[in-house]
């Protein structure tokens, strides 16, 4: 193994908030971390810490190709704390001959379920009926019983799948449990043992729920669009645990104020923090949480422990996981 290394995490405060340790990339060298690290455009902040790391580890704070190249030639090394890597330069750390290295697949089984918990909330709405039994409506009622919104059963209804990757799979299997039939678009499976493959468009005109798992590409950018929408069934339900920009959320926003999309339940937002002034804000049937489906303590420890094992490699002389041609 090369000598010890000196680490720098620009962010880790998502991944580790106080209830994990950063132990492991303690035990491979000389260890900085930043619970956050400003990016305002024209600041020198990332650059000022990240300045003569051999490895520099982010989650949200962006590489720049010219923060990159000005961390040479210290800098061998970029990991993630994610399975996305948009956030980094990738060409440029390619020519540079530095590997950037992700996460993939630690929250499949986290996304699926909170996938399933968003679906769950629109059929039933089960935070507004606490809400209100603690503040004593049902104390007060005349019935033994009260629901404010319709109660939607699932079994029998059709769960579509845009991008059938692990995450949707999973999620489709959790579907197919509750009894619903499952159509999956993807553009490289042809075929699956419980869910019928078919176009887009299909999974659009015949779904009752669309649930959103695939990439950001340019081909994905504003997928769910006033046109697309319009080729959905009336009362349909739009499920986005994948990324925000997959949604048109000025579209999103009209279908649903006028019932063509009766409710949905989305993870991600085309800006994180969302903006004040989001067309989604205070849209009654959206459901909206930050950012939190990959966020199990689980999910967490398996995407700490792969972090970890990535540099370990990295330092061995394997690299793992890279998601860049880099050159050595």
């Amino acid at each position: 193994m090369v000598r010890r290394m000196k680490i720098v995490i620009l962010d880790g405060y998502t991944e580790n908030p106080g209830d994990l340790s950063w132990e492991g990339f303690e035990q491979l060298g000389e260890l900085t971390v930043y619970e956050r690290t400003p990016f305002r455009e024209g600041t020198d902040e990332i650059l000022h810490r990240a300045k003569g790391a051999d490895a520099v580890i982010t989650n949200k704070t962006p590489l720049t190709r010219e923060t990159i190249t000005a961390l040479m030639p210290e800098l061998k090394y970029i990991g993630l704390l994610s399975t996305g890597y948009n956030i980094a330069d990738i060409d440029a750390a390619a020519e540079l001959g530095i590997p950037v290295c992700n996460i993939p697949a630690y929250s499949t089984q986290a996304v699926a379920q909170f996938t399933m918990a968003l679906l769950l909330e629109l059929c039933h709405h089960v935070g507004h009926h606490s809400n209100e039994v603690h503040k004593g409506r049902w104390t007060s009622s005349a019935d033994f019983c009260f629901w404010d919104t319709p109660l939607i059963e699932l079994e029998g209804k059709i769960f579509g799948v845009v991008g059938f990757g692990k995450i949707g799979q999973a999620a489709a299997r959790i579907a197919a449990a509750f009894g619903m039939k499952v159509v999956a678009y993807s553009p490289s499976k042809k075929e699956s043992d419980f869910a019928e493959i078919v176009s887009l468009d299909e999974v659009f005109a015949r779904s009752d729920v669309i649930s959103l798992h695939c990439p950001l590409f340019e081909s994905t950018k504003n997928l769910i669009n006033a046109e697309n929408i319009a080729k959905m069934k009336d009362g349909v339900m739009i499920l986005n645990t994948s990324r925000g920009p997959v949604i048109d959320e000025y579209a999103l926003a009209a279908a649903l104020k006028s019932g063509k999309v009766a409710g949905a339940g989305l993870d991600v937002m085309t800006i994180e923090p969302v903006n004040a002034d989001s067309p989604l804000l205070g849209v009654e049937n959206c459901v909206i949480t930050p950012h939190i489906a990959w966020a199990s303590k689980e999910s967490r420890i398996r995407l700490m422990d792969i972090a970890v094992d990535n540099l370990r490699s990295f330092m061995a002389g394997e690299v793992k996981n890279a998601v860049n041609k880099y050159r050595r």
